[in-house]
Formats: structure tokens, sequence, C-alpha cells
């Protein structure tokens, strides 16, 4: 990120060197691709039992890869002559983040992780974790520190919590201070026993998180506050979700208010459309033509905060999960109470004055006059640079002066090939369609209800996407059309088996806010195949399938219980049909 002196190197290299083996051989699968899924070419993509021919691509015929893979590129991206950016981009997702390497700088002054893949092993599900460690590779856990009372996130740390930071500033969060228990559920609050009428056993956990007041290096330290986990899902077949049409979303949402109730921080049961606060804030194109001054639908994350890929999960990680800066988001991932609290370390400041004089020295921005004043003031200045509003103090001291040099960390064009990889990502084909378990677990999951909720097919629109200010950027410096320069997906029928619709199954310990979109089941069978765990939901606590389902019964008053109260009462190779029925699709 920045030029190096001689202690940050050794920082950065012991803190970086566990990981970086692991790293290399979690995402092997992306590197050298598996073989085809079904070699048996008189089966695969034709009509069999209930199963139509066109149920073998969930991604559609632009979208779906036969590899068994979760990192392979997309038909469309290949036909666009996009494969050399593609694979430029996935090195963004894949490498490992330094302070100053180009072309992957990034990560001070604090971070949340040192790559992507880190939280999503093989491009998939995170996987369940008894201890908190940042560098763990496919420790997929986020940090979820809020108040109660609102169920407001805590402003002490930052929204993506960071424990992670270079010398010589303290991290927001002490990790060696966060515990994770595991719980075992005695008994479900629905009155379901915990043991099928022929005698199987099944057995639900839950994880219990605590961090205390003194693993915050802030200034105030948080009071009130509870802790939960939300862990990364696989990154795969987003750019098809994101060429799904507002208003397709819309009609499910309304079809639904009919019988179940909706998020009403996204929804306005009266009116029987979704509020202002559903939609990105910025405008759908230069003209503000679509939906007034509307821009995209909310639709990615569990709570449904991110609304085109472009303001979606990985677009917005790549800044603040790894803190890399950007034209068009050229601030820092900090707190104010951070700041303060890193301005008033002593042990901080004497650092500074004794390694920050030189102007190739990484911390030299922070080194101001030399005095003790001088240091105090230009931290706390320097780091408090988390908004807009501030940008013109960060610009000053860390891109028109030294070391930065004007430049941000990621180029447009770097921006550009990531966000090529991101939506170019393809899903798996699915498998042993021919199978007249998976068919009979297919008839099930529709009599059950599950479909109800895990919706199996949508058909996307021309995907006319909205196009974010760095992309014009590049757009604009190679004289091409913003709106044409990603991979599209019009008019395709795809499979992934989600409604977009957020529900409520009031698990114990539930997931902030208790709203949680439904999360796509496609390819999530190759889960243990491509990741090593068929670890699942928002944070882990189902271990397989199976465990996954009784989850949505836990409750009478969840959205899903009915449909697990059938699938209890299914006989055993019932039941087991349809887990293998959502393991192939």
């Amino acid at each position: 990120m920045r030029n190096m002196n001689k202690q940050s190197c050794l920082f950065i290299m012991s803190m970086l060197a566990a990981s970086v083996l692991s790293a290399c051989s979690d995402s092997s699968d992306s590197m050298s691709g598996l073989g085809p899924l079904t070699p048996d070419e008189e089966v695969f993509g034709k009509a069999t039992g209930n199963f139509t021919a066109e149920e073998w691509y969930p991604g559609g015929e632009l979208g779906t890869t036969e590899k068994a893979s979760y990192s392979a590129i997309t038909p469309a991206a290949e036909q666009a002559g996009m494969e050399e950016d593609f694979n430029t981009g996935e090195g963004f997702f894949e490498k490992l983040y330094t302070f100053e390497q180009e072309p992957r700088k990034g990560l001070g002054p604090a971070w949340v992780r040192n790559s992507c893949i880190a939280c999503h092993p093989s491009y998939g599900h995170g996987k369940r974790q008894t201890e908190y460690r940042a560098n763990q590779i496919g420790n997929g856990y986020l940090l979820v520190i809020y108040h109660p009372d609102n169920n407001a996130y805590i402003s002490e740390v930052t929204g993506m919590p960071q424990t992670q930071a270079m010398s010589p500033f303290k991290a927001p969060i002490d990790e060696s201070q966060i515990s994770i228990e595991w719980k075992t559920v005695t008994e479900m609050e629905s009155g379901l026993p915990m043991q099928f009428e022929d005698g199987e056993k099944y057995s639900l956990i839950y994880p219990e998180v605590r961090i205390p007041q003194s693993a915050f290096n802030t200034n105030p330290k948080p009071e009130n506050y509870e802790v939960r986990l939300e862990s990364t899902i696989g990154v795969y077949g987003t750019g098809l979700l994101d060429a799904l049409d507002d208003e397709e979303i819309e009609k499910q949402w309304a079809a639904e208010s009919k019988y179940v109730e909706l998020n009403p921080a996204m929804w306005d049961k009266d009116a029987g459309t979704f509020k202002a606060s559903a939609y990105y804030s910025a405008p759908y194109n230069d003209t503000g033509t679509h939906r007034g001054s509307r821009g995209p639908l909310k639709r990615f994350t569990y709570a449904m905060t991110r609304g085109s890929l472009q303001d979606g999960a990985g677009a917005n990680a790549i800044w603040n999960i790894t803190n890399v800066t950007r034209s068009d988001r050229h601030w820092l991932y900090t707190t104010a109470a951070w700041a303060k609290a890193q301005s008033e370390d002593a042990e901080v400041i004497k650092y500074i004055k004794e390694h920050g004089a030189s102007e190739s020295s990484i911390l030299h921005p922070y080194y101001a006059d030399g005095t003790d004043e001088g240091i105090v003031a230009r931290v706390n200045e320097i780091l408090s640079c988390s908004s807009i509003a501030k940008k013109e103090i960060f610009d000053r001291y860390l891109f028109n002066g030294a070391p930065y040099n004007g430049q941000e960390e990621m180029t447009d064009k770097q921006y550009y090939q990531f966000m090529v990889w991101h939506r170019a990502l393809a899903v798996p084909a699915a498998r042993n369609l021919n199978d007249a378990r998976v068919q009979r677990g297919k008839e099930l999951f529709s009599k059950m209800g599950c479909a109800q909720c895990h919706r199996p097919s949508w058909k996307t629109g021309a995907d006319n996407m909205w196009v974010d200010a760095s992309i014009k950027a590049y757009a604009k410096s190679v004289g091409k059309d913003a709106n044409k320069v990603l991979p599209k997906y019009p008019n395709q029928t795809i499979w992934p088996y989600t409604d977009m619709v957020q529900h409520r199954l009031f698990m114990k310990n539930d997931i902030r806010t208790g709203w949680c979109r439904t999360t796509p089941l496609w390819g999530r069978g190759l889960s243990r195949q491509l990741t090593g765990a068929d670890d699942r939901l928002h944070d882990c606590r189902a271990r397989t399938v199976l465990e996954a389902i009784m989850w949505h019964g836990y409750s009478k008053q969840s959205d899903g219980y009915q449909a697990t109260e059938k699938f209890y009462q299914l006989p055993k190779e019932d039941r087991d049909a349809v887990v293998k029925f959502i393991e192939s699709i």
C-alpha cells in the first residue's frame, strides 16, 4: 500500500507467511478446473423424468458450466472474448494483499481479511469455525456487532468489524479475546421431536459469540451490544441474479405479501410495493429515468443491503474488507472512535516518532512536524478519514503527497477486470437428474411447500445493468459504451431456487433483525467436494442439508415451519430423496 520501512516489512511477512500456502492450495480448483459433471452424454442435457432438458443448466445457456467448479467462466463471457480480463480479475480475488506490492496493494491501516478467498473457500460458502482468526483460510465469518434494542450496528468500529491493523496501530478489535461457543439444542421450541418416528436422530447446534469490552481499541468503547456471526456464501452466479428485472422481483414480493409478513423496512404493506429504502440511492443511469431518481433494487447480502452487483457484496468488499482504495472510494474504511484511541496511545505515537521521519517510511504521512502534539493531531485526522466529507484530508496527506504520489491502489481498469470476473462466474450444471431418487425428491420438495420460498426458476430481463462511476471511467478511457463492457445474460431461464425475498425462521440466537434473504440452492451440493464442508445457513450452524431443513422448523412462527413438519413426517427413504435432490441441483 505504502512504501515500507524494515519493521513494517518484517511485520507483514510474518503475518502472511503462514497463510500463503493455504490460500494457494484452497483455490486449486480455480487454477486447473475439474472434469465434466456428467460424462454420460446420452443423458446430460436431455429431459428425464420430471426434469426438463433446461434444468441441467441452472444458469441458462449463457451462465452454466459443465465443470465441477465454482470458479469457471460463463459461456457469455467467453463468447464476448473476456477470458483475459476474467483471469486477471480472478487474481484480485485469489491472491493475498500487501501494503505496497503491485497490483494488489491495500490493507493499511486496518483490515478485515488479507484476501477475498480466505472468506470464500474455493469461491463457496464459509466453513464453521470454533475460534475467530482472520487469517484462517475458510473462515468466512463477519462479526455483526449491534445494539439489541434497535438492531443498529455499533458506531465505534466499522460495519465490517476489523481485527487486523498495521504496526504500530492496534487492531480495532483484539480477535484473541473473541470467543465462539457452540451450544446444542436440547428441544425444539416448536415441539418437533429431535428424533424421527423411524428412530433416526438429528442434532442442532448454534453459536454464542462474546466480545468483552476490553477487546475494543476504541474511544469510546461500545456499550449495550450483542454479537452474531454471518458467513459468506458462494459468489458464483451472482451476475445472473443481477440480471433479474426489479419489476419481476417486486411481483414476487407482492404475491408472497398475501400470505406472509414481509420486512417492513423494505416493503410498504399498505401500498403493496417496495419502499424507497429498498433501492440503492444512486440513480439507475445518468438521466435517472429508471424509477425516477432511484437506483437498482437491493438484492444482495442476507439483509438485502446492496443493489447492483457493482454495489454488491464483492464490489463493496474489495474496498472495505482489504481496505483497497480506488477512484470512487479513495478514503479509509475506519471510524472516529478508533482514530481517537490510536492518537491517544503513547506506544503508537512513540513508534511513529522513531520510524516515520523518512519520506520513504510507510508511517511518514502520520509524522507531521515530528512533535508529539503534531503526530497526535495527524494520526487522529488521517485515521478518521472514513467518508467523502473528509476525503480532502485524506487526499492532502496520502494522495497528493508522498508516498501515494497521486495514485489509487486499484485502477479503474483493474476494478473493471475484477467486475468482469465477478459477473462472469458460472453456475455448475445440475447433476444426477436422471436418478429416480432425485426425481422423487423434486416431487416432494414441491409438495411440502419448500418451493414457495425456494422458487425454482426465473427468467432474466434485458440485463440493462446499472453502471457505477469506476466502470464508466474505464469505458470512457478506452472509448467503449459503459453498458456493454461487462458480461450480460439477457432472457435466460435460470434455476437458482430462491424467491429473492426475506423471511424469518425464528431460530435460537437468530440473525440480526431476524430477516434473511432466501439463499440460492444452485450448486450447493458440490460444497463438500470443492470446499471440504457442507456447512449451511447464515452462521454455518447447519452441518448437513438435513440440519438446515430442521432449523426451518425450530419455531412454529417460522415461515418454513409447515414445510419442515411435512418433511419430519416423511419416511426415511423420502427424506433421503429430498436431501439428494437438494444436493443435485
